[in-house]
């Protein structure tokens, strides 16, 4: 029997949300909540853009107590973190507490941050139930440790209203999600090699402590928002400063050392010797820091290369090329502490070469494993002929996840506004 496919209401055209499942059953809009930090805000601005929702998301933040004492309670859960502060700054005053010592001098700062707009869970829980009836379900993204309550108690307060999924793995207790998204690595202290590591009085306290369940999405690297038309958009942006250049274009993308991924100027002076003799294979090489590069760092690569005119060294003022370098590059090189920098390098199927990938410890070692096993980057070595060129299937993480989130949204009788 064939289907019967009832009419549609008059100069509506296309399939109507009456029927696809009801007016209150589709995503129209969606919830960021970040933690002010770039590289997690931009893994939840990734996600709502491959789901189509750019452009129709709310961003909200969660914000720390920041500057003097509080930098040393960043490890605190936010809302104890907020409440110390509190009770620290009703006993010693307001005076005592807004102040830090650098050295000799004593200096003011401020605590928190202004103009945000403050993530509160009831707020935006009231908001997805108000709204439901004429705006439908809410979609909830989240990222990063401090978020990890807000996005909880959300669902908790509207679980019929809201759907939320978190980036980064929240160590425990994942149901308290709809959607739980994060690297493959964030699985490796269940591997053999990690707990021989571990040793057995201490593992019951390193997470995750069992494996992924059915609401986890597992990744290679990190989402981004680098996606085949923000590419295409800066290709078009950046087309009069970078189409010019002599080819092939080198990007060279410096993050900075972090506790599983340790060096100093011992790494910087390697790479400035390695980048000299790759050099005559390069029409151009265009160097940029990130904000955690230390100077020590920066400063050896700009006395090295400041003066080479095949060499632009970006200043950190004015518009930032990041996006127009991965989409009018040739090749990158890239130090290993960044999963982000490297996940959207990758996305490209351009080379890839990383510079300290020895120097990863624990988790992050596991990932530089994994990006070689699969063919998307190789050692830097100093011996390269940038001009040959290589590709292999780009990383393509941030759509991949989108299209589990749509399932989970289907599996509840929802979809995504088209």
């Amino acid at each position: 029997m064939r289907p019967i496919r009832l009419p549609e209401p008059p100069g509506i055209s296309g399939t109507t949300e009456i029927f696809c499942g009801g007016v209150f059953g589709v995503v129209k809009r969606a919830v960021v909540i970040g933690n002010g930090f770039a590289g997690a805000e931009n893994q939840c601005i990734g996600l709502v853009r491959a789901l189509g929702l750019s452009g129709r998301q709310s961003l909200y933040r969660v914000s720390r107590p920041r500057g003097g004492i509080n930098d040393w309670l960043h490890w605190l859960p936010v809302s104890l973190h907020r409440k110390l502060e509190q009770f620290l700054g009703r006993i010693y005053g307001r005076s005592w507490f807004q102040i830090r010592v650098t050295g000799n001098k004593v200096t003011p700062f401020s605590v928190g941050l202004s103009g945000i707009l403050e993530a509160d869970p009831n707020h935006i829980a009231n908001m997805a139930r108000e709204t439901f009836e004429k705006e439908g379900p809410l979609l909830v993204v989240a990222s990063g440790r401090d978020t990890i309550s807000v996005a909880s108690s959300i669902r908790r307060l509207a679980p019929e209203n809201v759907f939320v999924v978190q980036i980064q793995h929240p160590r425990r207790r994942l149901n308290r999600f709809d959607l739980v998204i994060t690297p493959r690595h964030d699985y490796y202290p269940l591997t053999s090699h990690a707990q021989k590591q571990i040793p057995w009085f201490m593992r019951r306290w390193i997470t995750p402590c069992e494996p992924p369940g059915r609401n986890v999405v597992l990744t290679v690297g990190a989402l981004h928002q680098a996606d085949p038309a923000a590419l295409r958009s800066a290709a078009s942006a950046w087309h009069d400063e970078l189409a010019t250049l002599p080819k092939p274009l080198l990007v060279v993308n410096i993050g900075g050392p972090s506790s599983n991924c340790k060096y100093g100027v011992d790494l910087a002076k390697k790479l400035a010797s390695m980048l000299q003799n790759v050099l005559w294979s390069c029409g151009s090489v265009r160097i940029s820091f990130s904000r955690r590069t230390p100077d020590k760092v920066s400063n050896i690569l700009v006395r090295e290369f400041s003066s080479n005119p095949k060499v632009y060294i970006w200043d950190g003022k004015g518009q930032n090329p990041h996006l127009g370098h991965l989409a009018w590059a040739d090749a990158f090189v890239i130090t290993a502490d960044s999963v982000s920098m490297l996940s959207e390098a990758c996305s490209t199927g351009k080379p890839v070469y990383v510079i300290g990938a020895e120097r990863c410890t624990w988790k992050f070692e596991d990932f530089q494993k994994s990006l070689q096993e699969r063919g998307v980057v190789r050692p830097f070595t100093g011996t390269e002929d940038i001009s040959e060129s290589w590709s292999y299937p780009p990383l393509n993480d941030t759509a991949e996840a989108a299209i589990r989130v749509k399932t989970a949204l289907a599996e509840r009788g929802w979809s995504i506004l088209a």
